[in-house]
């Protein structure tokens, strides 16, 4: 399997390529009041609004940095059934809509078969995006499950199921 690498303070991540819709250099997004704190804003593509999450706000606490190595990384991702394999079928609309992820140090690619990762032995319940991990000649990379990084409330937020019209009072 290709993975994109990046990196959380020093750790190694991966991204399953097969969700990745393209890799961007980090673009302006619109904040959303309210919204939790790794909730970078949103932006345009092609005419539709792509909520942004910050990797790094998520896991660390703490903004991305803003580095030449900074990617916003576009995946897939399912609104309808997690388990429901998106680099198959991206025919329903419905089912994937566009996420952003903001991530560090988003320089390499590398093949890593399915079978090298193994459980972490930690359990991560707040985290449960947090996979198994696989060691290559430079130690350990994380498996990013991007359909398990949001929960119910927050797809609720970032995905409603019917598009909010603004309300103009008339008087």
């Amino acid at each position: 399997m290709l993975f994109l690498l990046f990196e959380l303070d020093g750790d190694r991540y991966a991204l399953d390529a097969t969700v990745i819709v393209e890799v961007l250099a980090r673009v302006l997004t619109k904040s959303i009041p309210g919204a939790p704190a790794w909730i970078a804003g949103v932006f345009e593509r092609h005419g539709e609004s792509v909520p942004v999450i910050d990797v790094s706000q998520l896991a660390l606490g703490r903004a991305a940095r803003k580095l030449r190595s900074t990617r916003l990384v576009i995946v897939r991702y399912s609104t309808v059934n997690a388990g429901h394999d998106l680099a198959r079928d991206n025919s329903s609309r419905e089912r994937a809509r566009m996420l952003g992820l903001i991530v560090e140090r988003a320089t390499q690619t590398r093949r890593i078969e399915r079978g090298q990762f193994a459980e972490s032995g930690v359990a991560t319940p707040h985290a449960r995006w947090l996979g198994p991990v696989a060691s290559d000649v430079t130690g350990l990379v994380q498996w990013v499950e991007v359909q398990q990084m949001l929960g119910d409330n927050v797809k609720a937020l970032l995905f409603p199921q019917t598009p909010q019209q603004p309300q103009h009072a008339h008087r």
